[in-house]
């Protein structure tokens, strides 16, 4: 699935869609509840089949376009329907599939900080990968960056994982992932990111 070209490049943000990814619209998504402070940046792992990658179907899946009998895994969520804000291919290829200003269906059941619903607050980030195992540079190189962008505009004052919003049911992106690099490539205080994390 080939995603469409930004609309208007000179700008880097039109209605939540950042102009320096390809955007392919989810159907899965809603609007946030009114008033709420988006400041919070939760990041993912995903790859379907788990350690599979290159394929398409990660956007079939948050497209609702996925075959449930192309490979047995996906018989494990036929019917789900989700999507994540932004999606970071192993090569550093950059998707969108919701508006950040919108609720993208990302986080599931979860609480961070002692708010609950995290999906009403929060903009989903997922990367190519399997939960444990390590991502590519490439991947850090589009992560920084739209997570500067995302910066500039949203009043962001966390970033956590899947595993640190749902604890327990998920472990997502994993002991792979490189926390500090990120911390560093941003100039962040360690205050932005979980407790003990760093």
């Amino acid at each position: 699935m080939k995603p469409s070209e930004p609309t208007n490049p000179t700008a880097l943000w039109v209605d939540g869609w950042y102009q320096f990814s390809g955007r392919l619209a989810s159907p899965n998504c809603g609007p946030r509840p009114a008033g709420t402070k988006v400041d919070l940046i939760v990041l993912h792992s995903i790859s379907l089949p788990p350690g599979q990658y290159g394929g398409d179907e990660v956007q079939r899946l948050f497209t609702n376009q996925l075959d449930w009998n192309q490979h047995p895994y996906f018989k494990s969520i036929q019917g789900m329907e989700v999507s994540s804000h932004f999606y970071i291919r192993r090569q550093g290829e950059l998707q969108q599939f919701v508006s950040a200003n919108d609720r993208a269906w990302h986080a599931g059941v979860s609480s961070y900080l002692g708010r609950s619903n995290c999906n009403d607050h929060s903009i989903g980030i997922e990367l190519e990968g399997l939960e444990g195992d390590l991502f590519e540079d490439r991947q850090y190189e589009t992560l920084a960056g739209l997570c500067a962008a995302i910066l500039q505009d949203y009043p962001i004052a966390h970033i956590a994982g899947h595993e640190h919003i749902a604890a327990g049911r998920k472990a997502d992106p994993g002991k792979g992932f490189n926390w500090r690099l990120l911390q560093h490539s941003l100039g962040l205080a360690p205050q932005y990111f979980p407790a003990g994390l760093l």
